[in-house]
This record gives structure tokens, C-alpha cells and sequence, in this order.
């Protein structure tokens, strides 16, 4: 007979020993989201045994098995960085507002729109700590990891450079700029069913200022994913999630500071007292 597989432990964040919280002390948004997954009782999932206890078993499972509905990101112990419990609230969010009920299947509209969201949130925080927390061991991976993707393009170290520059001196507009880039490679790539048709989507790029960072991101995996576990507008799926996840995207292109948007209709759901909107309808 097959043995059952041990099951994992749960861990509140409260529960967590959480890493490079001080270089974070002046970004308030992620003290917000923190708090979002206390409110939540949002639990993490702990490797149940120490043979197991890898961290590219976790990663490999993050990548293949996350959903809203199993528990949260799996970790190898109780240690987690503060950036993931931050990546961690962005994909908790952005669960709650685009599904009605954790055994709704997902929308392919909205696991993108998860995943773009939370991956530009990583540039941010990279901009906002640029200067202010040199000791962060958040850039000590983040920055060299861009850094090859890059190289890899065929960035030269100068533009590199100034590439950082521009993401130190306005955060929220990299965040923006990435999160549009991130929504649209995805869905072209998603509708390609060739090696020749993704390489035309993926050139259609190559002139945005975050081309060079694409391949710093897991759009085989985001893709594969969402062909394996998503539904795609009109097959009767989704639940209308893909009709909200659209609604929220083209919303997120009008706003001057669009994660001041997020903020406000996903942490806070407190309308702008100018433009007064209905949360039901975008942000559930």
C-alpha cells in the first residue's frame, strides 16, 4: 500500500520568526500587509519532517501546488523573510477579491493578475530599499539576481545601473510599469501553442524599460499553471473572477499611483472620497 503522506504543520505569521523586518521599517504598506494576514488567521505550511526540510522542496512545491484553498506558501521551518510575507498577502488578496468561495476555480485573468501584482511589489521594495537599508539581505538576493537576468539580455552594467537609479527614484511608477509588462507577457504567452508564436509575443517587449527583467520571473511556471489549474473566459468558469481581475487591471492603467489604489480597495477598502467607487463591484 501507498504510505500517506505526512502532512504539514500550520504556522500563524504571529508564529513565525520573520527575517530583515528592520530594513522595512519605513515602508508602512507592509506593516498593512502583515496585519492583513493576522486578521486573515493566514497560515504557512511547515515541512512536516527534517529530511524533508529543503528549501528547493519548497520551492518546488510553492511553484507546482500553491492555491488559496491549501494553506498558504510552504516553508522548510519557522523562519520566513519579511518580503514574503508581504508577496504572501499580495497573493492572499488578490484570492479574496477575485474569487467567491476557495473551490471556485481559479480565472486564468486572475491568477495573472495575482502573480504580476505581487512580483512588482518585490521591484518596489527593491526601489524603496535602494539607499535606505544597505544591510537588507532582501537586495543582497534581489539586486544580483536582476542583475544576471540583465547580463543575460544583454544589459550592460551601466544601464543596469541606471536601470536601479530609475526604480530608486520613483517606486510606485516601477511597480506600475512591471505590473503591466508582467499582465501582458503572460496573457500573450498563454494564447501561444508554439516555440514560434511565444517568440514573436515575447519580442513584442523588447522595447519596455523592464524587458530586460522578464526572464527574472516564472512565466513558464505562471503559464503552466494557469493551463493545468485555470478557467478561461467564457468556458463557464472563474465564477466572474476574470471579469473582475479585467475590471481591476484596466482601473490599475488609469490610476496615477495604482498600488495607492490597491491599498486602498484591497487592505483598507475605504473608497477615494474624489472618485468614490463601489468596492462589491471591483474589489469583493
Amino acid at each position: 500500500m501507498r504510505r500517506a503522506p505526512a502532512p504539514f504543520s500550520h504556522r500563524t505569521v504571529d508564529e513565525l520568526v520573520i527575517g530583515d523586518e528592520a530594513s522595512l521599517r519605513h515602508v508602512s504598506l507592509y506593516s498593512e500587509l502583515k496585519e492583513v494576514l493576522r486578521r486573515s488567521s493566514y497560515t504557512f505550511r511547515i515541512l512536516p519532517t527534517r529530511a524533508a526540510a529543503r528549501a528547493d522542496r519548497a520551492l518546488l512545491l510553492n511553484l507546482t501546488f500553491w492555491s488559496a484553498s491549501t494553506g498558504g506558501d510552504v516553508l522548510v521551518d519557522r523562519h520566513i523573510e519579511a518580503d514574503v510575507i508581504a508577496h504572501a498577502a499580495w497573493h492572499h488578496l488578490a484570492a479574496r477579491a477575485l474569487t467567491a468561495t476557495p473551490s471556485e476555480p481559479p480565472a486564468v485573468e486572475a491568477l495573472f493578475l495575482g502573480e504580476a501584482i505581487a512580483s512588482a511589489f518585490d521591484l518596489y521594495l527593491v526601489g524603496r530599499l535602494l539607499g535606505h537599508a544597505p544591510r537588507s539581505t532582501f537586495l543582497e538576493t534581489q539586486v544580483p539576481a536582476m542583475a544576471e537576468a540583465a547580463d543575460a539580455a544583454g544589459l550592460s552594467e551601466r544601464r543596469f545601473e541606471a536601470l536601479l537609479g530609475s526604480i530608486a527614484r520613483d517606486p510606485d511608477r516601477a511597480f506600475a510599469d512591471l505590473r503591466e509588462l508582467l499582465s501582458d507577457a503572460t496573457a500573450a504567452l498563454y494564447e501561444c501553442r508554439s516555440g514560434e508564436e511565444g517568440l514573436a509575443a515575447l519580442t513584442r517587449f523588447d522595447a519596455h524599460r523592464f524587458a530586460p527583467l522578464l526572464h527574472r520571473y516564472e512565466l513558464s511556471n505562471w503559464v503552466l499553471y494557469a493551463r493545468a489549474f485555470g478557467e478561461k473566459k467564457g468556458k463557464g468558469g472563474g465564477g466572474g473572477g476574470g471579469a473582475r481581475a479585467r475590471a481591476i487591471d484596466r482601473s490599475l492603467r488609469k490610476e496615477r499611483a495604482p498600488l495607492e489604489w490597491l491599498a486602498r480597495q484591497w487592505i483598507r477598502q475605504t473608497p477615494h472620497p474624489k472618485r468614490p467607487i463601489a468596492p462589491r463591484r471591483i474589489a469583493v
